[in-house]
């Protein structure tokens, strides 16, 4: 029997082969998940302009600017 549904396996797939990928990538996600999985940077836009441009785990942590611009912790 298969533990793990079908698109928790394609994305553990997915983000696996991201990683071993020797390039830089441009993602535009909600996925937050996604994001704090696999991207060390990030950049935050809300409405064209960016708002938020540094560490993921530092952007993450902020529940105030995640919270105003739509996003949810993952």
């Amino acid at each position: 029997m298969n533990p793990l549904p079908d698109s928790i396996r394609a994305r553990r797939t997915l983000i696996n082969l991201l990683r071993e990928l020797p390039i830089t990538m441009l993602v535009s996600t909600h996925d937050m998940k996604l994001v704090e999985e696999l991207f060390p940077r990030m950049i935050v836009m809300d409405e064209g302009m960016i708002v938020a441009d540094g560490k993921t785990k530092d952007i993450l942590a902020d529940a105030k600017l995640l919270e105003a611009h739509g996003l949810e912790k993952p």
